[in-house]
């Protein structure tokens, strides 16, 4: 897979290299980045229950932090999982985590303990700052940093293209939180081609203080569809306009061209969003939308000084926002 980002340049090599097989920690923290989509065409249901999709994905400055610690004399499938204390999201929000064999995280350590010579129970830590089902791929970014921190503490040696194969098993997001940068997603979105994007942008994320289902989503997007007597077509690649922008690091031109087909969707699902679109529009954003299946809203600024000033005046509106850069690398060991 191509370069994705310059600032991401040595994370391949960093990550995977041999240097980091020549002992077996006893703890590993992962920070992994969570996603915007900038461009997302959603192909008709398919009989396999899913969509095919063109999406243009870009990690972005809000982080997952997961931490595994190795619990040596105890079975592989001795798995805990707490909260960290560090977490941003609201106490109601990290109380609806499951903390069992239903967290994607769980299933990573699994899926790594499989292949590993000699895998040890493991507790896993996971600090919280991507709304959880937010549309920015939260649950795949801490699936993400668990196959890396499971890999280095088990001594697996697994390249970037093996750990993005058994992050496939997880879900279409996993392997993109696992590359980071931008990337052009096809298929149902786990066929992943770097991008080129030079710089990051700048943007700001409003998030709610609500999640919404993926499948939800797809289905009301299912029903305004076949209300409206529309047939969609298979999506084949995304707007050739929105890599042209990526590549010149230029948010006036890549403004135009953001598009989600799921937002519809997701605004008659939650009305409570479009005032808030329109808000970001009349504080001078260049553009917004929902990003993925929502409820999170994407602004995209003209610079740093620009985002900052944008997130300010959607806080005194009564809003949360955050100024985050885009795209950053993906899933990498921070201690």
């Amino acid at each position: 897979m191509d370069h994705v980002t310059g600032n991401g340049s040595g994370m391949a090599e960093g990550l995977f290299s041999d240097q980091l097989w020549t002992s077996a920690p006893r703890c590993v923290k992962v920070r992994a980045p969570g996603k915007i989509n900038a461009f997302f065409q959603a192909g008709p249901l398919r009989a396999d229950g899913y969509h095919a999709v063109a999406s243009t994905y870009l990690a972005v400055s809000r982080y997952e932090e997961v931490a595994v610690t190795a619990r040596p004399g105890t079975p592989a499938t001795a798995i805990t999982v707490s909260i960290g204390p560090g977490s941003s999201l609201s106490p109601q929000a990290l109380a609806g985590i499951p903390l069992d064999t239903s967290n994607l995280a769980v299933k990573a350590a699994l899926l790594v303990a499989e292949i590993a010579e000699n895998p040890s129970g493991v507790h896993i830590e996971i600090t919280k700052h991507v709304p959880i089902a937010g549309g920015m791929g939260g649950g795949s970014a801490d699936a993400a940093a668990t196959l890396v921190a499971c890999d280095a503490l088990w001594h697996t040696g697994l390249s970037r293209e093996e750990l993005s194969q058994l992050g496939a098993e997880l879900g279409a997001d996993v392997p993109f939180a696992l590359l980071g940068g931008a990337a052009v997603g096809l298929g149902i979105g786990d066929e992943l081609t770097a991008a080129l994007a030079p710089t990051p942008l700048h943007w700001v994320l409003v998030p709610a203080d609500f999640g919404l289902s993926t499948p939800l989503v797809y289905g009301a997007l299912d029903t305004l569809r076949a209300d409206a007597g529309i047939v969609a077509e298979e999506p084949v690649q995304v707007e050739a306009g929105v890599l042209t922008a990526l590549r010149a690091s230029d948010p006036q031109a890549l403004a135009p061209w953001l598009h989600n087909d799921l937002q519809a969707a997701a605004l008659s699902l939650a009305p409570s969003l479009t005032p808030v679109l329109a808000k970001g529009t009349e504080l001078g954003a260049l553009a917004s939308l929902v990003s993925g299946s929502g409820p999170t809203l994407a602004f995209l600024a003209a610079d740093e000084d620009h985002a900052r000033q944008l997130a300010a005046a959607l806080t005194d509106a009564g809003h949360e926002a955050w100024a985050v850069e885009g795209p950053v690398h993906g899933a990498a060991i921070i201690q």
